[in-house]
């Protein structure tokens, strides 16, 4: 309950508000009729203050206060607002917010997901009323197939999915003041992803088998790891022949050249002599004619599905090797390095990888399978400790 009291003979006004208290100083004189007037206003401003439509700017226009209770104020209809706004705009916004963050590639693929995923599902409900229960039985039906000729979903799209509903919903209770309903949702368990290295002699055999235009192009790529859209986005500009590096500092995804992956995929890679040479060949077929390392006849970048449909599974079939996407030349030449005794940090830096952490958890148990001689290290060193104590 606010009061009128007085101060060097002026009357002030003592209220709480937004659980602070408030004094306000008048210019009235300390009599009856003013205290009498004051109550009146007091009144007013308490029935205001309980039924929230308080303004302090209107009643106090010069006192210091003004600036931060209008920033409060303004702050509490932007919560109220955006607790009464529908999934539908909010994501919506959320996605042009992220268009200065996120490569245009990512970008449309959320925006793919937004409209053909989680508004249907979620558009017209209000961000504060979604709960728990509606996103699990949302990401149920995602489960189930989606028509008489249609596939469930693998848990890794559905994981995918759930991830940028988790991102939009996490961001709107953070910035309205709402409790999210994402809690302790884990993500549906997943497959290890299959990594397929193919031996060095599959590599040999694949590398003379492949047609000619096309073996230099599958050669970096075995012995290099270069993803499919870093060597499809490889531009001339990028490739240092006197000092035998290769710059990768874009990425083809989509028909469009952007940034690489990732920070870390933004690095130089060494070339072997193999690699030296074939890019050496590759210029003679695209050298005058293309900005693009490897190039179509129009001097446009490659398809990576027209060669993988056209060139790499004919191969593989016609070998008789077992059928791989062409990303596994990737996995083959971290798993032929490793063999090799190549430093792991050196790999990693190959790999466009942070650390090294990634190399051992998924490449380090095929290194046996493709040398053949698992153990075998550690014999010779025992064989060479006991030849040394028999010379002893």
């Amino acid at each position: 309950m606010g009061s009128i009291n007085s101060r060097n003979g002026k009357l002030y006004l003592d209220f709480r508000y937004r659980g602070v208290r408030c004094r306000e100083q008048t210019t009235l004189a300390d009599t009856q009729a003013n205290r009498q007037k004051l109550n009146k206003v007091l009144c007013l401003i308490e029935q205001q203050i309980r039924i929230g439509t308080f303004d302090y700017g209107h009643h106090f226009p010069n006192s210091p206060k003004v600036e931060k209770y209008v920033a409060m104020e303004r702050l509490s209809r932007q919560k109220a607002s955006g607790a009464r706004m529908i999934f539908s705009a909010f994501a919506e916004l959320w996605l042009d917010e992220k268009r200065v963050e996120w490569r245009e590639s990512q970008i449309e693929t959320v925006d793919g997901i937004l409209r053909c995923h989680l508004i249907p599902a979620m558009g017209e409900q209000l961000l504060a009323a979604i709960t728990k229960q509606q996103i699990l039985a949302f990401r149920l039906r995602l489960c189930e197939p989606g028509g008489q000729n249609e596939r469930a979903l693998s848990a890794s799209r559905i994981n995918h999915i759930m991830t940028y509903l988790r991102l939009i919903l996490n961001e709107a209770a953070e910035r309205f003041e709402f409790d999210s309903p994402w809690r302790n949702i884990k993500a549906l368990p997943m497959p290890r992803a299959q990594v397929l290295p193919f031996t060095l002699e599959e590599v040999q055999l694949i590398l003379t088998k492949v047609r000619a235009d096309y073996r230099p192009y599958f050669t970096v790529r075995f012995f290099t790891g270069m993803r499919t859209g870093e060597i499809d986005g490889l531009c001339w500009d990028n490739v240092d022949f006197g000092a035998r590096l290769i710059h990768i500092h874009q990425s083809l995804v989509r028909g469009k050249v952007g940034p690489t992956k990732t920070s870390g995929s933004h690095r130089t890679i060494a070339m072997s002599q193999r690699v030296y040479e074939a890019l050496r060949e590759q210029w003679g077929f695209s050298g005058e004619k293309s900005t693009f390392v490897f190039c179509a006849r129009n001097g446009e970048p490659l398809n990576h599905r027209n060669v993988a449909q056209r060139v790499w599974y004919p191969l593989l079939a016609n070998l008789k090797l077992e059928k791989r996407n062409p990303y596994q030349t990737r996995h083959t030449a971290a798993t032929l390095w490793l063999a090799a005794g190549e430093n792991p940090e050196w790999i990693a830096r190959q790999l466009g990888h942070s650390t090294t952490s990634m190399l051992f958890r998924v490449y380090s148990r095929y290194v046996p399978n493709l040398v053949g001689r698992d153990g075998a290290a550690f014999e010779q060193l025992l064989d060479g400790e006991l030849d040394l104590e028999d010379e002893v």
